[in-house]
């Protein structure tokens, strides 16, 4: 089978026009999201990452599978929140900014990721941020340790 240069020209055309396209998809971060089906905040947040760009997947869990996924994956029962990301060999957990979730990305520290214990108000997905307390994101280590990622002042 011989091309005609017709072919050729539509197809190069095609390619050209797509290439930004696929370009996209490929710098667009993909997080797993496991979560109770039942928790609103955890709803917002997962709103929030799609907003900022990120494909999101969602996979119920709740109770002691949760808890147990997060353990055997190296977020400390103090660093718990209620629902867990994974993107790109990295745990997100709780209610942590999208803008900290990219700073993770762009930096990668040798860790298990990042968690924002609790609940805090004005975190994402947990009400306003002009109306936000005061938290922490923290960066957990591989040995459970863990420091001050970022911190949010009171608004």
């Amino acid at each position: 089978m011989q091309l005609t240069r017709r072919q050729i020209i539509t197809a190069a055309v095609s390619l050209t026009s797509i290439a930004p396209f696929a370009a996209i998809a490929q710098g667009t971060p993909s997080i797993h999201v496991l979560k109770d089906p039942n928790c609103g905040c955890c709803r917002v947040w997962v709103d929030i990452l799609r907003a900022e760009g990120f494909r999101v997947t969602e996979e119920r869990s709740f109770g002691t599978l949760l808890v147990r996924h997060k353990l055997d994956n190296g977020i400390p029962q103090e660093m718990m929140s209620c629902h867990t990301g994974e993107i790109d060999g990295y745990m997100i957990e709780g209610h942590v900014p999208t803008a900290d979730i990219r700073r993770l990305l762009d930096e990668r520290p040798d860790a298990v990721g990042l968690a924002v214990p609790g609940m805090p108000y004005g975190s994402p997905g947990m009400g306003p941020e002009d109306k936000r307390e005061a938290y922490n994101v923290f960066l957990i280590r591989r040995d459970g340790s863990t420091e001050v990622f970022t911190s949010y002042d009171a608004a």
